[in-house]
């Protein structure tokens, strides 16, 4: 073989992985990417997200090398929400995970292929969203973790802790259509049923919550429900410390507002619900159909009581419902 021929054949062999390595990088299977989607704040879902980033991993995902997470919070802009869920369809993620009733409403109408993973405080049939909890039948499945159908036993445990109580009032916010709805009709029929006086209050926004308490302190309610749904979610410290200065006992659906100084709190767990959402997305990532995957509904459910904020609203919590409790915070 010539001199000139051999150096040519081994620089065309040295050169080979250079060539090939665009082609064999093209074939790397690409990251697959979560588009969340949720109606509040990042700061009030630290925890639940942490769960569901957990779980996740427990899942064999990890945040950042082995699944891409694309947030998208509408800031308790309800509004928002169609815009934020098709940015994700235009990016085309492999599964979008929907926080809230109204970001998985919002999910559904935008697209009808994706895998999505709701998770909603209410009955997902009624919704929409499948057309049953054990045959999903559609690109969507996730958890109903039970926030408005808890509307009537709040009522119930608010008249437990004031046995005298025959007025109450109910904080709604209008702006949260399919959460207002269903607290609404609840808890109407629960006061109807238990012969309480119910008087409906709205509010949408920071300055509505004002004058909303405004106007209850000078009405003077035996007690306060405060609807479900991540408006008033989001607003736990700023409800809690309204409730204690006008001295109206109020109940909510999350435990941070026991946590934050109300006066107790029934529902069951947001984290919990995040944890079994990463779950299903993990399954899904491998495979599995949302069709197959029956709707997950919480079985557990928490009453948390601020012994220290009924001491402070001149209330003696019966013993029967310390009893009950989950926790009391002291």
């Amino acid at each position: 073989m010539r001199r000139r021929e051999l150096i040519s054949l081994l620089g065309a062999a040295s050169a080979a992985p250079a060539l090939l390595w665009p082609f064999v990088a093209r074939a790397q299977p690409a990251m697959p990417v979560i588009g969340y989607l949720n109606a509040g704040s990042p700061s009030f879902y630290s925890d639940s997200l942490r769960s569901f980033r957990q779980a996740l991993k427990e899942s064999g995902y990890v945040e950042g090398e082995t699944v891409a997470i694309d947030y998208r919070f509408a800031e308790n802009h309800a509004d928002r929400l169609p815009e934020l869920a098709a940015e994700l369809v235009r990016r085309r993620v492999n599964l979008i995970v929907a926080s809230s009733a109204p970001g998985a409403v919002a999910a559904a109408q935008a697209t009808a292929t994706i895998p999505t993973v709701f998770i909603v405080p209410e009955d997902p049939v009624r919704l929409g969203l499948v057309t049953s909890l054990a045959r999903p039948g559609g690109n969507a499945t996730g958890i109903n973790f039970f926030a408005a159908e808890l509307a009537a036993k709040r009522l119930e445990l608010l008249r437990a802790l004031m046995p005298g109580a025959k007025r109450v009032a109910a904080l709604m916010n209008p702006a949260e259509p399919t959460i207002f709805a269903a607290n609404r009709r609840d808890v109407e029929a629960a006061a109807s049923a238990m012969e309480l006086q119910l008087r409906l209050i709205n509010a949408s926004t920071i300055p509505e919550i004002d004058a909303a308490f405004a106007a209850l302190a000078s009405e003077r309610p035996d007690a306060l429900f405060i609807s479900s749904g991540p408006f008033f979610g989001n607003r736990s410290v700023q409800v809690a410390h309204l409730a204690s200065r006008h001295a109206i006992p109020a109940i909510s659906a999350r435990r941070e507002y026991a946590e934050v100084g109300g006066l107790m709190s029934y529902g069951t767990s947001l984290t919990e619900a995040h944890r079994q959402a990463a779950l299903y997305a993990g399954r899904i990532l491998k495979g599995a159909k949302p069709a197959d995957l029956p709707v997950v509904q919480a079985t557990k459910f928490e009453l948390i009581i601020n012994a220290s904020t009924a001491g402070m609203l001149g209330l003696t919590v019966p013993t029967s419902l310390l009893a009950t409790a989950d926790e009391v915070i002291e």
